[in-house]
C-alpha cells in the first residue's frame, strides 16, 4: 500500500493538469533488473560480490523459475493494483530489460565527457565530483558524506571516490540471468542508470515534474539528477516531488516486521479498494501518514454514503454546478495538492441544505474527475463506447437545450436518457456518461 500512495501522486498531478487544460504525458519505468539494495558505496552492500542481491534474481532462485517470468508476474500485479485504485495508466511503461541499448548509449556519452570512468574491476562508475551541485535535492553534500563499507569492511577499491556509483557492473560467473554483453564486458546496469536513459529518450531533456517516494530522494534521485544533467548540460527536471512515508498501525511496513499490507488485503477485508484512495487523499502527500484499519473502514463508509447520495441526487432536476464550491476546491488543489482540506470542503458541501440536490450531483460529478472515486457507480453503468443512436440524438438535443438555458427541456431529455439506461452528468466541459466525455 505504501507504493500505491507514491503512485497516486503522479495520478493526482496529471488529473489536475488535465482539468486545467494542459497536455500531460506520464512515463513510469518498470525496474526489472538492477534491484541492488545499494550501489552507491554509502551503504553496506558488497557491490563486488552483489550478483545475488538483485531482488528479482533472489525471488527467481527461491521459486526455481526464470527472472523475467518473476518480473512479469509482479509487473502485472502492479498494473492490477493501479486499476483498482483508479490510477490512470501512464503513456509509456518502459522496462529496464528492454532499454539496455539506451543505457549503453548513455554510459558511452558519460565516459566520453569525463563524467564516468572504468573502475578497477572493469565496471563503469559515475564520477560524483564531476558535478558541482550534487546534493541539490536532499542537501547531502559530497564533502559531508561518510564512506560506507562492504561486507569485508573495506571501501570498494574499484572506485576513485567513495560516493561514486555504478553505471554498469561487470558480473561474476555465478550470475547467469539478467546480464548483457557491452563494450565493458558482460554485466548489468546500476539501478540509477535506467531512469536517466529512459526519461531522456521518452521525455527529452526538459521534464516538468519527477515524482517518487521520499525514500528515493537520496541517493537515487540525486544520482539520477547528476547523470541526466551531465548529459544535457543543464537541469533536466524542473520540480522533484516526493510522497512521504506511509506507516500502518503506527509502524513502517516491512517484511521483517511482518506487517506488509497489500491492496488485495483491503479487498479481502470486504472494503472497496477506492477507500484506500480516499484515505490517502485525506492527508497531504508530503505529510507522513499513519494508516489503520479503522481509517480504511471509515473511508469506505464515506465512499458508500457519497455514492448513495449521488444516486439520490441524480433523480432531482438538473441544476448548474455550484461554482463557489468548485472554485474553493480547485484553489486548494492549486495550493500544493491540498487534498485533505478539499475533502473537508466536500463533506461540508454534502451537508449544505441551502444547495439543491441537482447542483450537488453536478458538482460532485465534476470534481470526481480529479478525485477518481467513481462516485456515480450506483447511478449507472453504461459505456459511452456503444451508445444507441437514440441516446446520441437525445444527448445532442440536451446539449443544445443547456446552451439555450432551457433547463426544463434539459431535464426532459435527461429523463428520457435515463429511461433507456444512459445516465448523463454535466461538468464544466460538457456532458459525460459514466465519467466519459461525450461533448468534447
Amino acid at each position: 500500500m505504501g507504493n500505491m500512495r507514491t503512485f497516486l501522486l503522479p495520478d493526482l498531478i496529471a488529473r489536475l493538469g488535465t482539468l486545467q487544460g494542459l497536455q500531460v504525458q506520464v512515463v513510469q519505468n518498470i525496474t526489472d533488473v538492477g534491484h541492488m539494495a545499494d550501489d552507491t558505496g554509502l551503504g553496506a552492500v558488497d557491490e563486488g560480490q552483489g550478483d545475488t542481491e538483485d531482488k528479482v534474481l533472489a525471488q527467481a532462485a527461491a521459486e526455481g523459475t526464470g527472472a523475467l517470468a518473476v518480473a512479469r508476474r509482479y509487473e502485472q500485479r502492479f498494473h492490477d493494483d493501479l486499476a483498482r485504485l483508479n490510477i490512470y495508466p501512464a503513456a509509456h511503461y518502459p522496462r529496464a530489460s528492454d532499454c539496455i541499448d539506451l543505457m549503453i548509449e548513455l554510459i558511452t556519452s558519460l565516459l566520453a565527457s569525463g563524467h564516468a570512468y572504468i573502475g578497477g574491476d572493469g565496471s563503469v562508475f559515475f564520477d560524483a565530483r564531476s558535478v558541482s551541485d550534487y546534493g541539490a535535492i536532499s542537501g547531502n553534500r559530497l564533502d559531508h558524506l561518510r564512506p560506507g563499507h562492504r561486507f569485508d569492511g573495506d571501501v570498494d577499491p574499484a572506485k576513485r571516490f567513495h560516493a561514486d556509483w555504478a553505471l554498469w557492473k561487470v558480473s561474476g560467473p555465478s550470475r547467469t540471468q539478467l546480464v548483457w554483453d557491452t563494450p565493458w564486458g558482460k554485466g548489468y546496469p546500476g539501478w540509477h542508470t535506467e531512469c536517466s536513459a529512459m526519461s531522456l529518450a521518452l521525455l527529452g531533456d526538459v521534464i516538468d515534474i519527477h515524482t517518487g517516494g521520499i525514500d528515493l530522494r537520496f541517493p537515487h534521485h540525486e544520482d539520477e539528477r547528476a547523470q541526466s544533467n551531465a548529459m544535457a548540460g543543464h537541469d533536466v527536471v524542473r520540480h522533484w516531488v516526493h510522497a512521504e512515508h506511509l506507516l500502518f498501525e503506527g509502524r513502517k511496513m516491512s517484511k521483517s516486521a511482518g506487517n506488509v499490507v497489500l491492496v488485495q488485503d483491503v479487498v479481502d477485508a470486504g472494503l472497496d479498494p477506492l477507500s484506500l484512495r480516499l484515505a490517502f487523499m485525506q492527508h497531504r502527500y508530503r505529510q507522513q501518514m499513519n494508516l489503520t484499519w479503522d481509517v480504511l473502514t471509515a473511508a469506505d463508509a464515506t465512499l458508500q454514503r457519497w455514492r448513495a447520495a449521488m444516486a439520490q441526487w441524480a433523480t432531482s432536476p438538473s441544476q448548474p454546478i455550484h461554482h463557489p464550491t468548485l472554485t474553493q476546491v480547485m484553489e486548494l488543489l492549486d495550493d500544493d495538492l491540498d487534498t485533505a482540506r478539499s475533502i473537508l470542503v466536500l463533506r461540508e458541501f454534502e451537508r449544505d441544505h441551502g444547495v439543491q440536490d441537482g447542483a450537488k450531483f453536478e458538482t460532485f460529478a465534476s470534481l470526481d474527475r480529479f478525485f477518481g472515486l467513481d462516485l456515480a457507480r450506483q447511478v449507472g453503468q453504461v459505456s459511452t463506447l456503444a451508445l444507441p443512436a437514440e441516446a446520441v440524438d437525445l444527448l445532442a438535443q440536451r446539449r443544445q437545450a443547456r446552451a439555450d438555458k432551457q433547463w426544463a427541456a434539459s431535464d426532459v431529455f435527461r429523463d428520457q436518457l435515463a429511461a433507456i439506461g444512459v445516465i448523463v452528468t454535466d461538468t464544466a466541459h460538457g456532458q459525460e456518461v459514466n465519467g466519459q466525455p461525450v461533448d468534447h
